[in-house]
């Protein structure tokens, strides 16, 4: 999975959000005429032959200007530059180099992080031409391309996947520690995060910097207490203070991405008293993607004062409705202070982690499968029913499955759903994301 990241920068309306979509194959960001439709941070997944990044779509840098948003957004950039290991420099060929554009160069040329520079709009020779005066900004990497079109976007993609390091010791590294359970603590600043590692692993620790866009590496704690033995990847330590809130609610999506790139399994902190947003919903569905195990947390439900027989069930119903559709994960109500039922949320987060691990047999699969697509058919396609002949588990990290039938393509998404349905019901694949593959018998 993702583990390099890469932010797209630039001055307003030079075609930042138009890359990150083209990156993504898909329309994530909005994208408009108007300058400085970009606020909220985007970020997602990209893939180019069979390596993944991540990258962050940033809003317009505008340099020494008062504007509230364009004050904030400089602050963000600046955070995305920290924690991105490449920058794509976007500038627009049709108005040509100008001030910003300058002022912006001038910063990264002082960054030491790798820098490409991205000259976009050029989709014909007369701006073929015309860009080469970015060549004046004195950077040594330098792509043409147009986002809207894709001209050029092949080039850019292979340089940024030649980026992405191949060491054979970190790899060796790698497969000695994937032997472990990694267990990541994700969430908004302030939900308890800290807390919970220091409770678990009984002692007081400054994990990171409480000073905003401080970079720290995430932390990594061995746990091996009670017969249980794992590692907490930790995204605490940030405090959240007024006048740097939305900055650090950026950063701490940021962290949480990093640590779930490391992570088997994500254990979402969400806040009793003001239960999940629209920040945790976009965690919690990335980290779906990412085919992550997940566990929620509500933590300190110590200060909810409406303790009623069904006020946990109720809170459980809401939340899973929100989850929706994925929301056959463990939910868990917690309080780290009073250290109420959090070995509970250890427990669930190794059971999730084993269920992640589910292998299931060949024949057992089939036999409970194929009952179930008997009781209940897929639909007639065109006068055609579609029949399912055989399953098989795909030999992949997170689980998956292979449905072998006479219309692939046709097989819609309630029908999916049935079947995923049935797979959790007679397997036991809670918190964990599952992926049906329909293939041509």
């Amino acid at each position: 999975m993702a583990g390099f990241t890469v932010a797209i920068v630039g001055r307003p309306n030079v075609g930042k959000s138009t890359l990150f979509n083209r990156l993504l194959e898909q329309r994530k960001a909005i994208v408009d005429d108007v300058s400085g439709v970009t606020r909220d941070r985007q970020y997602g997944i990209a893939d180019w032959n069979g390596k993944s990044f991540n990258v962050i779509d940033t809003g317009g840098f505008v340099s020494r200007s008062e504007d509230v948003f364009e004050r904030e957004i400089r602050k963000q950039v600046k955070i995305a530059m920290e924690e991105a290991n490449l920058l794509l420099f976007m500038c627009d060929v049709a108005t040509g180099i100008t001030d910003l554009d300058a002022e912006m160069a001038d910063i990264l040329r002082r960054s030491s992080k790798p820098v490409m520079l991205v000259v976009n709009k050029v989709d014909n020779n007369t701006r073929q031409l015309e860009a080469t005066e970015f060549y004046s900004l004195g950077f040594e990497d330098v792509y043409f391309m147009s986002s809207m079109s894709g001209s050029g976007s092949g080039e850019l993609l292979d340089a940024i996947v030649s980026q992405i390091p191949e060491d054979d010791e970190t790899l060796e590294a790698a497969q000695q520690a994937a032997e472990l359970p990694k267990i990541a603590i994700i969430g908004q600043p302030n939900v308890g995060k800290s807390s919970l590692l220091n409770a678990l692993i009984g002692q007081e620790r400054n994990i990171v910097s409480d000073i905003p866009g401080t970079t720290r590496d995430t932390i990594h704690t061995h746990y091996k207490m009670f017969q249980k033995d794992f590692v907490l990847i930790d995204t605490a330590g940030l405090r959240r203070k007024n006048k740097v809130q939305e900055d650090l609610e950026f950063y701490s999506v940021i962290r949480a991405i990093k640590a779930m790139d490391e992570a088997d399994v994500c254990m979402l902190l969400l806040d009793a008293t003001k239960g999940i947003t629209a920040q945790d919903l976009s965690i919690f569905s990335l980290a779906g993607r990412k085919g992550k195990g997940l566990v929620v947390l509500v933590n300190k439900w110590d200060l909810i004062d409406d303790k009623s027989t069904n006020s946990a069930r109720d809170y459980e119903k809401d939340l899973k409705s929100r989850l929706a559709p994925f929301n056959n994960v463990p939910i868990i109500f917690t309080s780290v202070v009073e250290k109420q039922r959090i070995f509970k949320a250890i427990e669930e987060a190794l059971r999730v982690y084993e269920n992640r691990k589910r292998k299931v047999q060949t024949s057992k699969l089939n036999e409970v499968m194929l009952k179930a697509i008997e009781s209940f058919h897929p639909p007639v396609v065109r006068g055609i029913p579609i029949k399912i002949k055989y399953v098989t588990q795909l030999p992949t990290f997170t689980p998956a499955f292979a449905f072998f039938c006479n219309l692939p393509d046709d097989v819609k998404t309630p029908y999916r759903n049935y079947l995923e349905n049935q797979l959790r019901s007679h397997f036991d694949f809670e918190g964990v994301p599952l992926k049906l593959f329909f293939r041509k018998k």
